[in-house]
């Protein structure tokens, strides 16, 4: 059975953790003991760690997830809804290839229980297991990635936390249907991982850019299964990273705020957080983006691809020879765009699709400014 390869909890931990008052968030948690494995049809959102770090030191040991967890679960919930499990953790296999088999069947198995898996620790190419969870699910995957890099390394066995993106693009199956990064840094891209960006039709977001105005990322969150944080994006004096130094990238504030609307997406059935030391100082701030994620899960409103043509006002922007056609929520006045795909054979979307965006957006169409966003996903269609 999947399940199998979850470790449960040290009954130390969890004995300490259930000292905690009954406010504390571990109150609310199952957790997966040594004679006890939560019922999973009872639960919304399951944490699992991971520890094989391998994908950036070939000689690194397992990283204690411990911190995590105490931070975590001493802190207090919101008026939550959402039913939680602590699953424990997968421990590295006699290769990386048996690690990643292993989170991909326990993943893959969640997510068809409708469970919100939350990935802790392990090297930032555990995102490549977490795609190939999806191949059973035989859907189109959407893959955000917060990070300053784009990953497209030499898949040559090395560094593979910086290079699992080059995997995924050129493995079969390719279910990828679309890559955005989110803060990425110029200098520490290459010019052909830029060009490579832009000839797929990829979005890429610069740090300045996420920064100047954090709202911008919320439409490509809301069109994401997959959400995969690589910690050294957040900048050393606000993560705590000590070990790697990083002079710039996110603050605490910025990342749990990208966490929130990650949760807030009803599209997201996948988050996690890598290449963390699981310090004392970064644990803090990973339990807080987990607490963020969590708290907009429970916000989240069910609207599109789950909700109904009803709830929207339609708007109509002529634009040269053709018409571009915006939806806006009754609910939550989010705005989505329709993109006519163009099928055949080889394309495995939709006719048509919506795709999140901004008012800004819409504003900018009546100018007849056409929305990038937009033509990309109707260019990649067409590949």
């Amino acid at each position: 059975m999947e399940f199998d390869f979850l470790t449960p909890l040290n009954t130390d931990l969890i004995i300490k953790l259930k000292k905690n008052s009954s406010q504390h968030l571990s109150s609310k948690v199952v957790f997966h003991s040594q004679d006890d494995f939560p019922d999973l049809n009872k639960i919304n959102i399951a944490i699992i760690g991971v520890l094989d770090n391998r994908g950036v030191d070939s000689m690194a040991i397992p990283t204690d997830l411990n911190f995590i967890r105490k931070e975590l679960y001493s802190l207090f919930p919101g008026n939550w809804s959402k039913s939680i499990a602590d699953l424990g953790d997968i421990l590295p296999g006699n290769s990386i290839d048996d690690t990643y088999y292993a989170v991909q069947k326990v993943i893959s198995s969640l997510i068809k229980k409708k469970v919100i898996p939350i990935i802790i620790g392990g090297s930032h190419d555990i995102t490549y297991a977490l795609y190939r969870s999806y191949d059973s699910l035989e859907q189109m995957v959407n893959l955000v990635s917060i990070d300053s890099k784009f990953d497209f390394g030499k898949h040559d066995g090395r560094n593979l936390s910086e290079s699992y993106l080059s995997k995924i693009i050129v493995e079969e199956p390719n279910n990828l249907s679309n890559y955005s990064n989110i803060g990425y840094q110029t200098y520490y891209n290459s010019q052909e991982e830029i060009d490579l960006i832009e000839k797929m039709f990829f979005d890429a977001y610069r740090l300045g850019e996420i920064c100047n105005s954090i709202s911008i990322s919320e439409p490509v969150f809301r069109d994401a299964d997959i959400i995969s944080v690589d910690l050294t994006s957040v900048k050393s004096s606000d993560s705590g990273n000590n070990i790697n130094f990083v002079p710039n990238g996110f603050d605490g504030k910025q990342i749990c705020s990208l966490a929130r609307y990650a949760g807030i997406s009803d599209k997201v059935s996948l988050f996690g957080i890598f290449n963390h030391n699981a310090s004392l100082n970064e644990s803090i701030l990973v339990a807080q983006i987990i607490w963020y994620f969590i708290e907009g899960v429970h916000f989240r409103s069910n609207e599109y691809p789950f909700g109904s043509y009803k709830d929207y006002f339609r708007y109509i922007v002529p634009f040269e020879d053709q018409e571009i056609v915006f939806y806006k929520s009754n609910k939550t006045e989010r705005w989505w765009i329709e993109v006519p795909f163009f099928s055949n054979e080889y394309n495995k979307h939709k006719r048509i699709t919506l795709l999140p965006c901004l008012q800004s957006d819409y504003f900018a169409a009546t100018n007849q400014e056409l929305p990038e966003r937009w033509w990309k996903a109707q260019r990649k269609s067409l590949m």
